[in-house]
């Protein structure tokens, strides 16, 4: 049986990181961060989100 996947919503990461919701916009408009669009809500999975932190503090 697959494990359950767990998801943040780009809100969560912007309090998460302290920055602006715009600023995670950017990110997955960017290709930075990989992330789902569910309606009105981008959804990230927390292995993209490690991936992402993972890249941004070895540059």
């Amino acid at each position: 049986m697959k494990d359950k996947q767990e998801y943040y919503r780009a809100e969560d990461l912007a309090q998460k990181l302290d920055v602006n919701i715009m600023t995670i916009y950017r990110y997955i408009k960017a290709g930075k961060l990989k992330a789902y669009k569910l309606g009105k809500e981008f959804r990230i999975e927390k292995v993209e989100f490690e991936k992402f932190l993972k890249n941004a503090s070895t540059k």
